[in-house]
């Protein structure tokens, strides 16, 4: 059997197989749904990062340098901003935060970490100011980005309260801006930063009180996901004459943060839609390089440090979410025969059938007495006869029109039901008629190519329905909620053919909890998901690719699922075949091979039912003891046994410390 494998870098040999991964981790106790987060991963994006921006200062003779910042609002976990960190040492890799906790991790994730800039984003008070100032004082090279006029004061108070001085940016609202999800970052109407007029006054306050000196950045953001480069030329173009022109004021330019948006390739196009981009990372690091070249250049402007935030391109791809399926609804041709077959029995009509030859002889339904008189001579037994004929006469010159004429004797079927003129019975004949139709003009309209657009509708409606051990709203809420596409794709059978075309319905209680919006080809995005019909007690597993960033934080507890199981596992060498089992160490404990390849580093359990009670302030004690007391009372009117009692309150207690989601 064939599995998806985990590769550290594109060119590296050494993979990890994701099926055997996990069926490691579960004979670990570690319950499906889970996030596998692979640290090298991101160590190699980021290297990427600055092998483009390295390149590029080298093509176009640049004399400034690149130091990239990561966004902690991409992803705050504590083990990842660590290695990120750690992995940006030697190239001084810093970071964004855009809140007053986001400022306390940075700055306690940044010190000794001689070089590495912390850019203080987001709307700002006295308190956020002040700690960005102590920043400072503790040489972490902080740098407070102004959002709006009125933090301007508050910074020049504060600096003088502690006697700080600052590093000050302005955030510009810039006129280039992409039509895309995110597209109002920017632009006159842009919820955050400064205006023209804005930043041409902050220059003259700085200047009245002898700080010009202090501002030394500038930091413009389009929009995350930029899909076409041509609009990164752009901004790139307006933000360098920017930049320059606040030099040529007098302040003491040395940083262009030109913010995020370098994109990810989700459905793996290649192109300009929303979910992919037309261009590579090297191609964005030529143009921001480039822009900057010529801007400087051409204004007689010393060229300056050059900061991304790309967190979305960084962390996407470090994690992957596996979960089950656990059940599904099929509406195949097979199941619409077998319904029909069961349904004609005992018929009310007296009609004989004749089903599509496509359907082995033995298959077809025999013609029964009517069972009901009721209504025998009415409208239901009128229309149910000629739903019949319908089937009766399909054939390859007629299939269209038996399709609208299946549509809409379907539509009189429900109609008749309303008013009390079906039975119960007669309906369901009549769906399962509607679906032995059109699966029969499907076949139909695959042999002839005729009828693209309904048939591409009934395949959908005909899709199958994976229920899957997941919350949409937990784990993937972009997806419900700006219908973002991720990768999906099963971690095994890779060896076998997908036959099934199918939606995802997660666990919640909500018709929103699924996932109907796949990558789909070309520069499309497709509403089912092929994938293998499920085995008879064989577990099938998906992973949810490159959603390592917003989505864990984001996610919310609908129906009360609570967050995730997670593991942090790193590629190691693996060890020669005769080699005992497990991690081997060199005496001063350093690793040197791993038997599998990996080693599982950290598993993080997710929520508990208990745990996440707390979070809508439910005492599990409390809930436990109400729940003893009714046990105690129905012990005493009789209706449990004790033993009973005690067998009930053990299976709440195990429920209450157990894993939300469901056991498989």
């Amino acid at each position: 059997m064939v599995h998806g494998r985990f590769r550290r870098t594109l060119q590296g040999a050494e993979t990890i197989d994701l099926f055997e991964l996990v069926d490691s981790l579960k004979r670990r106790n570690v319950q499906l749904p889970m996030v596998i987060r692979f640290p090298d991963i991101i160590q190699n994006r980021m290297q990427e990062l600055q092998n483009c921006f390295d390149a590029a200062i080298v093509r176009f003779g640049y004399e400034g340098a690149f130091q990239g910042v990561f966004p902690v609002k991409c992803n705050q976990d504590r083990r990842l901003l660590e290695d990120i960190v750690e992995y940006g040492r030697p190239i001084k890799f810093g970071l964004e935060a855009g809140s007053k906790p986001e400022l306390l991790i940075a700055m306690s994730q940044l010190k000794n970490n001689d070089g590495a800039i912390l850019v203080c984003n987001g709307y700002k008070d006295q308190e956020y100011i002040e700690n960005a100032l102590v920043a400072r004082k503790l040489g972490i090279n902080s740098i407070i980005v102004l959002e709006q006029m009125q933090e301007l004061p508050l910074v020049l108070e504060a600096s003088k309260r502690l006697d700080a001085r600052p590093v000050i940016g302005v955030r510009a609202k810039l006129s280039t801006r992409h039509d895309g999800h995110w597209g109002e970052t920017s632009g006159d109407r842009a919820k955050f930063g400064l205006s023209i007029n804005e930043i041409v006054r902050v220059v003259k306050t700085l200047r009245e009180h002898e700080m010009l000196d202090c501002l030394q950045l500038l930091h413009f953001h389009i929009g995350s996901q930029i899909p076409t480069i041509s609009l990164i030329k752009e901004a790139m173009r307006e933000g360098s004459h920017l930049y320059c022109e606040l030099a040529l004021m007098g302040a003491k330019m040395g940083f262009i943060d030109v913010g995020g948006g370098l994109g990810i390739d989700y459905d793996g196009s290649r192109s300009s839609s929303v979910a992919s981009t037309n261009y590579t990372m090297q191609n964005y690091a030529n143009d921001v390089v480039a822009a900057v070249v010529d801007a400087c250049l051409l204004k007689g402007v010393r060229q300056p440090i050059i900061s991304t935030e790309s967190g979305r391109a960084l962390a996407s791809h470090q994690s992957v979410l596996v979960f089950d399926v656990l059940s599904a609804n099929t509406f195949d041709e097979i199941d619409a025969l077998q319904n029909f077959q069961i349904l004609s029995k005992d018929s009310t009509d007296d009609g004989h059938v004749v089903l599509p030859e496509q359907f082995p002889a033995g298959d077809k339904p025999k013609p029964r007495k009517a069972r009901h008189g009721r209504l025998e001579n009415g409208a239901g037994i009128y229309l149910l006869r000629t739903f019949r004929e319908v089937l009766e006469t399909l054939d390859e010159s007629n299939f269209q029109e038996a399709y609208h004429d299946a549509k809409q004797f379907k539509s009189e079927a429900t109609a008749l039901f309303k008013l009390g003129c079906l039975t119960l019975e007669q309906r369901a004949q009549a769906d399962s008629l509607y679906q032995v139709i059109c699966h029969e003009v499907l076949r139909f309209a695959r042999e002839t190519g005729e009828m693209a657009d309904d048939a591409e509708t009934l395949r959908r409606s005909f899709a199958a329905i994976y229920h899957v051990n997941l919350s949409v709203f937990r784990s993937v809420p972009d997806s419900w909620a700006i219908s973002q596409v991720f990768p999906i794709m099963p971690i095994h059978r890779l060896d076998e053919e997908p036959a099934v075309q199918a939606t995802l319905a997660d666990l919640t209680c909500d018709s929103d909890g699924k996932i109907d919006h796949f990558p789909g080809y070309p520069n499309e995005t497709g509403k089912v998901i092929t994938v293998h019909e499920l085995g008879e007690n064989r577990p099938y597993y998906l992973g949810l690719f490159l959603a390592g960033t917003y989505q864990e934080v984001m996610g919310s507890s609908h129906n009360l699922f609570g967050t995730t199981n997670v593991v942090y596992v790193r590629a190691r060498p693996k060890s020669p075949d005769k080699a005992p089992n497990g991690i081997q160490s060199k005496p001063n404990g350093k690793l040197i091979f791993h038997r599998g390849g990996y080693s599982i580093e950290h598993v993080v359990p997710g929520q508990t039912t208990d745990q996440v009670l707390r979070t809508v302030q439910h005492d599990a004690g409390d809930m436990m003891e109400d729940l003893r007391n009714i046990a105690e009372e129905a012990v005493a009117e009789g209706t449990l046994s004790l033993e009973e009692a005690q067998t009930l309150l053990h299976n709440l207690k195990r429920t209450m410390h157990s894993y939300t989601y469901l056991s498989s």
